[in-house]
């Protein structure tokens, strides 16, 4: 049975037109009910609404037994309300266009497609579809469900947008989240300058200090992001403070940033800084993803697909936190495509029946790993 592009594509439309940024909690409810619809049609059951903060996720357990394969994706996104207007959802010369379509409403419908499939075939027991709606701004509600439904499983597939060509990643780097704030003494910045503490001056110092953290040999970048400081052009400046981004590929360099930071120090005598924050998403090893992803191959050339490519990622998902909890996790098994979170955000059409035939295969040869006749579920399907 070949997936139906038609129907596929009219359910990324859905969502897509269904706007979610993050941090609109009834958006994000609106976008919940929309998922929870297509769900309930395809999978003939009714989700788990799980309301935390006032975000809405959803869960589906499918079959009576335990958790085997947690199926992971979100339906939030980037894009605040009224982007439809200035980006579309639209498809033209084999190219799906809309906010969010990448990042990653398409991985959802593959998802729902996928199961589906399986689903009629009597052959989901012991998967989890967890769809959550708060990714894009660091999972501060969803962190623990995925966490939780993770450890009991024995792989996490989570439906990311794919890397470059289509690739899977199999490696993410951790992601550590600070903030440096700095309290000075203001003074009048033309009639006594000398009496006052700088904090523009002293976030400086951090500013540079902070960068040096970063190690390139070890693929760990330390990025002072959004500063802050000062009140008025004329007044030496009395408090501030800067937003820093890190990306390490392993938890000891995380452990590494995260002391150094806790130990920045006062420069200017009179000054006091304060760090707050912490690591984010631990990192996906790619000792995580390697039987996946060799087990993906071998079932993409069973289905006569192309055999997928690996991609590394500084970019991290709530994967990180599957493999943080030791559960083998392969990433970016989305949309083909590109552009998340930019003007250009896209999907590859023709690569979506491919796509979601390798999801359901691959989902049916772990629930049954000694039997072939699930994994032809979705088989047949030639590369478009």
């Amino acid at each position: 049975m070949r997936p139906d592009l038609p129907a596929l594509l009219d359910d990324v439309r859905t969502l897509v037109e269904c706007e979610s940024p993050s941090d609109d909690r009834a958006a994000v409810a609106r976008s919940a009910a929309e998922v929870a619809r297509l769900g309930a049609r395809h999978l003939g059951t009714e989700p788990e609404r799980i309301v935390v903060d006032g975000r809405t996720h959803l869960r589906w357990r499918l079959g009576a037994g335990p958790t085997r394969v947690l199926l992971l994706a979100h339906h939030d996104t980037v894009w605040p309300l009224g982007s439809l207007a200035t980006h579309p959802c639209t498809v033209e010369q084999g190219v799906l266009r809309g906010p969010g379509c990448f990042d990653m409403k398409a991985g959802l419908v593959m998802a729902l497609h996928a199961l589906a499939a399986l689903h009629d075939a009597g052959d989901v027991d012991g998967v989890t579809l967890l769809v959550t709606g708060d990714e894009e701004i660091g999972s501060p509600t969803s962190r623990t469900l995925i966490e939780d439904d993770a450890r009991g499983a024995e792989a996490a597939l989570v439906l990311e947008a794919s890397a470059g060509g289509g690739a899977l990643k199999t490696e993410r780097k951790g992601v550590s989240l600070y903030d440096v704030g700095v309290v000075g003494r203001a003074a009048h910045a033309g009639l006594e300058p000398e009496r006052g503490v700088n904090a523009t001056l002293e976030l400086a110092h951090h500013a540079l200090a902070v960068a040096g953290l970063g190690d390139g040999a070890r693929g760990t970048t330390v990025t002072p992001t959004a500063l802050r400081s000062g009140t008025t052009t004329n007044t030496v400046p009395a408090a501030g403070s800067f937003s820093v981004d890190v990306r390490a590929r392993t938890s000891a360099e995380q452990d590494r940033v995260h002391r150094a930071m806790l130990a920045l120090r006062p420069v200017l005598p009179g000054a006091s800084v304060t760090v707050t924050g912490g690591p984010n998403r631990p990192p996906l090893d790619a000792a995580a993803s390697v039987d996946l992803f060799a087990r993906a191959t071998e079932v993409a050339m069973r289905l006569g697909l192309p055999a997928p490519s690996s991609a590394s990622v500084g970019g991290a998902s709530d994967g990180n936190f599957c493999a943080g909890v030791g559960t083998p996790t392969l990433d970016g098994l989305g949309a083909v495509g590109g552009g998340a979170h930019a003007d250009d955000e896209h999907v590859v059409v023709d690569e979506l029946p491919g796509r979601t035939a390798l999801l359901a295969a691959l989902v049916a040869d772990l629930l049954a790993p000694r039997r072939t006749t699930s994994v032809a579920v979705l088989g047949g399907a030639s590369r478009p």
